[in-house]
This record gives structure tokens, sequence and C-alpha cells, in this order.
């Protein structure tokens, strides 16, 4: 005969898992709110748009906080606010999960600019992982467009945008640092 304390840890056990399965985020749920993403962001989550980000490959860990500092106004970019104010916590979780679900690839870079930026680099491993695809709330900077990092590294650097070690590190970085840091980034896939 089973305990009652074994009975109800069984009980428990059962009951968070389905409530975690219940809660998952629905990647085709994402693809179908991603129509009014992709005219930025690209139908394949890899934008055209020169100081857009792609989205493809991106962690939905980072791409969930991003969307939820947007929402909030943590992040300020007017036309991202517009875009996420009436998205649910669950429309956020389903657009993570469909973009990171699609494959990455090189935004391409300055062959000469590059060869300068790998030795850069070093800095940017312990927090975006060894292939800087990013894990976590750390977003993938392999294949990311180099306007795009460069735009944000100067906002990191000039304070607009807050993230924590980034403005630290972005304050060491010269101009020229930064734009060889991202022509090597965006040849990376």
């Amino acid at each position: 005969m089973l305990k009652p304390k074994f009975v109800s840890c069984i009980f428990l056990l059962t009951a968070l898992t389905a409530s975690a399965a219940a809660v998952a985020a629905d990647p085709v749920a994402g693809k179908a709110r991603a129509a009014v993403c992709q005219g930025c962001h690209g139908a394949d989550g890899v934008s055209a748009l020169a100081k857009t980000p792609s989205l493809a490959g991106q962690p939905a860990a980072y791409l969930e906080a991003q969307l939820q500092k947007f929402k909030s106004g943590l992040r300020k970019n007017p036309t991202m606010q517009a875009m996420v104010s009436e998205l649910s916590n669950s429309d956020i979780e389903n657009l993570a999960a469909f973009f990171a679900a699609l494959p990455a690839k090189s935004a391409g870079g300055d062959p000469q600019l590059a060869s300068a930026g790998k030795a850069k680099t070093a800095m940017c491993v312990s927090c975006h992982g060894e292939n800087l695809g990013g894990h976590g709330e750390h977003p993938r900077l392999a294949g990311q467009r180099a306007d795009y990092l460069v735009e944000q590294l100067q906002k990191f650097k000039q304070r607009e945008r807050q993230g924590g070690p980034m403005n630290a590190i972005a304050q060491l970085q010269s101009a020229d640092d930064i734009n060889a840091l991202a022509a090597y980034l965006a040849g990376l896939n």
C-alpha cells in the first residue's frame, strides 16, 4: 500500500509536469503572430534593413527579455514599444520560440576590419558563448548585422542603453575597435 505522502508527491509532480507542458511556448503560434515582425526583421528572421537586428537563432530567453523590456519601457524604441504594447506574455513566449528556432545566417562583414576584430572577441565569450551564439538572456552576436552591432555598442558606451557590464565594456572600446568587432561578428555564422 502506498503511503499518503508518497501519493501526494506523485500527484504534485504530475500536476507540475502538466502545468509546465501547458505553458510551453508554441513556435507555430509564434509564426502566426510574427507576420508583423517580418516586415523589418525579415521573413526568415534575417534582417535586410539597416540598423535592424536579425532575430533568427537568438536565444528565446533573450528575445523574451528584450520584448518585455520594450513593453515596459525599460528599453526605448518607439516603433518596438508600439509593436509589443498589445502582446500578452504568451504571445511574447511564442514569438521568441519561433524566432529562436529559425536558422541564423551570416550577415557578412568587411574582411579587413574583421581580421582586426577577431582578437577583440575574447571579452565577449564569457557571456555570449564560445561560438558567440548567445545563451540564456545573452544575445547571439555571430552573424548579426554590423551596423546594428555598432549602433548598440555606441548606445551602451553612451549609456543610452543599459546593460550591466556592457556599459563598462563599451567604454573601453574606441570607435575603430567597435567597427572592427562588429565586422568580425557579422561574418560569423
